[in-house]
């Protein structure tokens, strides 16, 4: 089965199709303008996968699911820092630290949450090859991909919608002036946080999105739930070159362009436009 190609030309969710439906063993590469992610299949079952450097150890895993308190962590990684997963595996069940039922759902939990990331990619190169498999030392799950690929159809289908409602990712955010009535109910998350740190008309929400690490589909999510309670608006960044006014085609009166404040007008009223979808 060679598999190789262009994410514009075959979506993630079209590759696990295919590698689902073929029953295939192996490892589908992954190359993104800001990652690359590795994700292994045995007999078309999810099995393993790899973000980046990301650190990929199961005590890490273990602490990130809360398995393991932050003192028990810290030991662990200073203690079995040179055993390998399935050893520490082993000795974490035989001390009773936690089950292999456990292990197991905090692994699948965290390979399920990198294959999520990967369904959003409109850019990058995959390639599949049969012959690489987990390394030997990695703990690896048998996970059915049908609602994997269900999930993933489901946020490709959010990302489009979200793509009408914000098209451009090249414009900058501003705090607007006066809050909308929304914000009053409205709760920030953590990732909403991390983007509110970076909002000034200098940032482009496609500079936000590279500084904290999101995705198209996560930041636009995040944006649009910003303008939807009104704490922002969308701006020009600062020192972007303005577009050139259209060529003047001989024989025709020039069209006039709007003054100002008629610029600021329309702007407003899509900025409300948008809100009040």
């Amino acid at each position: 089965m060679a598999l190789k190609g262009n994410l514009r030309d075959y979506t993630i969710t079209h590759l696990f199709r295919l590698i689902n439906l073929a029953q295939k063993t192996g490892t589908l590469i992954v190359d993104g303008p800001n990652e690359k992610v590795l994700v292994s299949f045995r007999e078309g079952k999810l099995a393993y996968a790899q973000a980046g450097q990301e650190d990929n150890s199961l005590v890490t895993i273990l602490y990130q699911a809360k398995k393991l308190t932050a003192p028990q962590y810290r030991a662990l990684k200073e203690r079995a820092g040179n055993m390998s997963d399935k050893e520490l595996g082993l000795l974490l069940v035989n001390a009773n630290y936690i089950n292999q039922q456990d292990i197991l759902a905090s692994l699948q939990n965290h390979f399920v949450a990198i294959v999520n990331r990967l369904f959003t990619w409109v850019e990058g190169f995959f390639r599949f090859e049969s012959d690489l498999l987990p390394p030997e030392d990695k703990i690896t799950v048998r996970v059915n991909l049908e609602n994997i690929i269900i999930e993933g159809a489901r946020q490709l289908h959010e990302l489009e919608q979200l793509q009408d409602e914000i098209p451009n990712l090249d414009i900058a955010l501003k705090f607007a002036d006066r809050p909308g009535a929304n914000i009053r109910n409205f709760n920030l998350s953590m990732d909403e946080w991390q983007v509110v740190r970076y909002i000034n008309p200098k940032n482009t929400i496609r500079q936000i999105a590279r500084a904290t690490k999101m995705s198209d589909l996560q930041i636009r999510k995040i944006v649009y739930a910003l303008l939807q309670a009104g704490l922002v608006e969308l701006v020009r960044p600062e020192g972007a070159p303005r577009p050139a006014p259209p060529p003047q085609i001989a024989g025709r009166i020039p069209v006039s362009q709007p003054n100002p404040e008629e610029q600021r007008s329309l702007i407003n009223r899509l900025i409300n436009r948008i809100r009040s979808l």
